[in-house]
């Protein structure tokens, strides 16, 4: 099992049989309350741009350190989450290696990139959680039916099991329908980002994936979750009286 060369917590789940993933650490426990919330994070497309793929005639993600581009508000954004008390994480489908579009050095890279970007907003991940299979892998290792490679929720669960994290208070945000249903299927609440369009209404109707919100990108993203909690303050007050 291939790991990443790099000192922060970056996880390649190994694979289980699909329906064997541990649920358990979404379950109420006597010590809930000190569960951490977390904001998960989709990589391409939240964090960086996507690239256009000339050989396969379509967006993407980026195949090379070169080609990300990370999003000039991505830094301060996940400052700002951070400050509301959310672990930021991670959680990304990456089959670049399986599918010999890029070397597991050439992966790497891109992580550092992206970390060396929010360290200048003096910020950083908590953790990263990366899915390196596929169906179609062209390196045998990689081609299996894992519970990790989301829409499957199993690096959600992982990150939950390891952090002590409060799936139910936390949030998957994503620019995908498979960031949607994995968060949903972990039971954290689901930011989709993107515009809505005829097409999008249709997909996420066609694919029982509605988010729970959804937002232009990742700058708009903590004033929401600042929202969400003060609107939470307000009823746990009103509650009381």
């Amino acid at each position: 099992m291939w790991r990443p060369r790099l000192t922060a917590v970056v996880r390649e789940i190994k694979s289980e049989p699909s329906g064997q993933v541990d649920e358990d650490s979404t379950r109420p426990r006597a010590h809930e309350m000190r569960k951490s919330r977390a904001v998960f994070l989709d990589r391409d497309g939240v964090l960086n741009d996507l690239e256009y793929n000339s050989e396969e005639g379509r967006v993407g993600s980026p195949l090379s350190a070169k080609q990300l581009r990370i999003f000039p508000y991505a830094g301060e954004s996940v400052r700002r989450i951070r400050e509301l008390g959310f672990k930021v994480i991670l959680v990304s489908n990456q089959p670049g290696v399986a599918k010999r579009q890029f070397t597991h050095s050439e992966l790497e890279r891109m992580i550092e990139k992206v970390r060396k970007e929010l360290a200048q907003h003096e910020c950083s991940l908590d953790a990263e959680y990366y899915c390196l299979h596929h169906p179609d892998a062209l390196v045998h290792k990689y081609k299996l039916d894992c519970d990790c490679r989301k829409p499957k929720p199993g690096l959600l669960f992982r990150a939950a099991k390891e952090l002590d994290l409060d799936l139910r208070n936390s949030f998957f945000v994503g620019d995908a329908l498979v960031d949607v249903k994995a968060g949903r299927i972990a039971g954290c609440r689901t930011i989709l980002l993107g515009h809505p369009t005829t097409f999008l209404s249709k997909m996420i109707e066609r694919e029982d994936a509605r988010p729970d919100f959804m937002l232009p990108s990742l700058k708009q993203v903590p004033d929401l979750l600042r929202s969400l909690k003060s609107e939470g303050a307000v009823r746990g007050k009103e509650a009381r009286n």
